[in-house]
């Protein structure tokens, strides 16, 4: 079954990994020029400093490997400067609200305290990161606006890909489940007694559990069998709709399992999937026309590299 992703995201990895702040720095007249993309330049120095960021303190690269990389690298430089050029041209801008919004959203993703480990790790700044996430949003601005309206997908494009995957929307049985956890054995039969008291398992989630899912009452929406450790299937796959569960030892804590849901296997239908199909889709498209988009503006830029630096 298809997973939708974002139709957002051409650039934003690309950036956040190789975005080249230091291009509007005084250059040094030792430090010459590697490229120069309508007029925007790079110095050899530039490049090999944030070259360096990319690789991994463990990594082992042979002469020819790493030469190979280099020039990969560059190729994304230049497509990066090709973009930010054209949307300053077209005075395209990201506002603070927007680069903040989009900050809070990425943090979210993190646990405590691991996005300022990502941050260690990389050997940036918050305030320089929040510059790679403010150009990355720009370059997905100037796409939204300029290459992206004429991508289209079609009722017949939808349905024929249904056809020829059909196997791929076999949904397995499902269930929906919430979930309260505890760290000690005397503390989830505290809990137990609550519920079986009659106080709602939503409630109790929300004040005892230690899980981050305890923000939405211990929700832990659809899941299939192996999508969750063994021993929540071995009880949730059983365990009747709505009955509390013992208690069930893991490696996180103590759970108290309820049933909400059950799903059984099934074949959606294309009615069921459309959606999910057209963003799919849309998504390929918009990537397609994103490179077409970058190899016409190479064609129509002035590009210089003195690849005899690397």
């Amino acid at each position: 079954m298809i997973n939708p992703r974002s139709t957002r995201h051409l650039t934003l990895l690309l950036l956040l990994l190789c975005s080249l702040t230091a291009c509007s720095r005084e250059k040094d007249a030792t430090d010459p020029v590697l490229v120069s993309i309508n007029g925007r330049t790079v110095t050899v120095a530039q490049f090999k400093a944030e070259f360096a960021k990319t690789l991994s303190s463990e990594q082992s690269l042979t002469p020819e490997e790493k030469a190979e990389l280099e020039r990969s690298f560059l190729v994304q430089i230049i497509d990066q400067e090709l973009a930010l050029g054209e949307a300053a041209r077209q005075k395209i801008t990201i506002t603070a609200a927007e680069v903040d919004a989009a900050l809070a959203e990425y943090q979210r993703d993190y646990p405590d305290g691991a996005f300022d480990e990502m941050l260690k790790e990389r050997a940036i700044t918050l305030e320089q990161w929040r510059k790679e996430l403010e150009q990355s949003l720009l370059i997905e601005k100037l796409a939204r606006q300029v290459v992206y309206p004429d991508v289209t997908v079609s009722t017949d494009e939808v349905a024929a890909h249904y056809e020829e995957n059909k196997d791929d929307f076999d949904r397995p049985e499902q269930v929906r489940a919430r979930q309260i956890v505890v760290a000690s054995q005397e503390e989830g039969e505290r809990i137990l007694g609550l519920l079986r008291a009659g106080e709602p398992f939503e409630t109790v989630a929300r004040q005892h559990s230690l899980s981050p899912d305890s923000d939405h009452g211990g929700d832990l929406g659809f899941f299939s069998r192996g999508e969750m450790p063994a021993e929540f299937d071995q009880v949730v796959f059983t365990q009747p709709i709505g009955q509390i569960s013992d208690l069930v030892k893991t490696e996180y804590g103590f759970h108290i399992f309820l049933v909400e849901e059950r799903r059984e296997a099934v074949r959606l239908t294309l009615n069921q999937v459309k959606d999910e199909i057209r963003d799919e889709l849309r998504a390929e498209k918009e990537e397609l026309a994103y490179q077409q988009w970058l190899v016409d503006m190479r064609g129509r830029s002035k590009i210089e590299v003195k690849w005899s630096l690397l």
